[in-house]
């Protein structure tokens, strides 16, 4: 009586490579295209957790949280100095959904920043500005501008 054996059935290769590429848990480097580079967590192929991104064409670093492929959560976001080549922040605080939002400070150069609410990446709520004449607004802002009960000091 003859036997037959019945082949094993096995799945393509590309999946099995597909299998391996995905990324989940911590990375190391992991390059895009363009040169950006990004290390820290990922959740089903994109950033999630802490993480840093370095984007090549500015030179922009931000350290922080993901949610979902986006800043979301706490994080700081620095740039290259041009004249002594370090970097220099430019937000500390809070994001969501790859904007700022909630309390965070913004510095606009060396003696001017913003110290309060954000939504929608701009000030909003309450906040004070430190400007670089040594003038200070606090109080209310809204669509990135001053706006109802504030005092400025001269």
């Amino acid at each position: 009586m003859p036997i037959f054996k019945c082949p094993q059935k096995s799945e393509p290769l590309w999946k099995e490579w597909d299998k391996k590429a995905q990324k989940n848990g911590l990375r190391h480097q992991v390059f895009s295209v363009n040169g950006d580079h990004y290390v820290g967590e990922w959740k089903d192929n994109m950033k999630h957790g802490k993480g840093t991104q370095v984007w090549k064409k500015n030179g922009a670093i931000y350290e922080g949280d993901w949610k979902s492929g986006k800043r979301d959560g706490y994080g700081t976001l620095s740039l290259p100095d041009q004249e002594t080549g370090k970097y220099k922040r430019v937000y500390s605080g809070w994001w969501k959904g790859d904007k700022k939002c909630g309390y965070g400070i913004q510095f606009f150069g060396p003696k001017e920043y913003y110290e309060g609410d954000w939504c929608g990446n701009q000030r909003s709520g309450w906040g004070r500005m430190y400007y670089s004449n040594g003038d200070i607004y606090e109080g209310q802002w809204r669509n990135d501008k001053p706006e109802g009960e504030g005092m400025l000091r001269l």
